[in-house]
């Protein structure tokens, strides 16, 4: 029997080549799991990772961690899972958190204006510590909430990069030390 099933009984008993779904109980947080996922996530297999996720949610987990670094790519579809998963854990008091998020699986996340609902991370110990309500050490710049130069927006920069604007769709870069420049 393999981890994923030890944890929550029947969980790999449905599999999908294009995403696979790894999971790692988190001991430090209340009903905390980290759900590793590899692929990609679309139209054709956000049915199948929507029903994994249920299957999470219904084992007792409510503060869930995605952890995206082998994610290589998100549909407006899969967006919209992981909006269906928030209100999921909300009302049981739960959250989500983004991990190791790919700059352009992040870049689908802006452009649809989504970036702002979801709580976006860098390392699993800044995820733990969110869950915790702790404040980790980090550079103190980012996130970084700004508002566009052209049309007024707020937007927020989870770390210095290219960004376009989720309403003008105007490419901003903002550098390390949070300054906010076009292009």
């Amino acid at each position: 029997m393999d981890v994923n099933n030890n944890l929550i009984p029947g969980f790999n008993d449905e599999k999908d080549d294009s995403l696979k779904i790894s999971l790692k109980k988190v001991d430090q947080v209340d009903g905390g799991i980290i759900l590793y996922l590899n692929g990609y996530i679309d139209t054709y297999n956000s049915s199948f990772f929507q029903k994994r996720v249920a299957k999470v949610v219904d084992a007792g987990y409510k503060n869930l961690i995605f952890n995206c670094a082998a994610l290589n790519y998100v549909s407006s579809t899969g967006i919209g899972s992981f909006t269906a998963f928030l209100k999921m854990v909300k009302p049981s008091g739960g959250d989500i958190v983004l991990l190791e998020i790919q700059a352009k699986v992040y870049e689908v996340f802006q452009l649809l204006g989504f970036a702002q609902f979801f709580n976006i991370k860098d390392s699993a110990e800044e995820a733990i510590a969110f869950f915790k309500q702790e404040v980790v050490p980090t550079t103190g710049i980012f996130p970084k909430i700004f508002t566009c130069p052209v049309c007024s927006k707020k937007l927020k920069a989870p770390r210095s990069g290219r960004f376009r604007c989720s309403e003008c769709k105007t490419i901003l870069a903002v550098d390390s030390n949070g300054q906010v420049f076009l292009g």
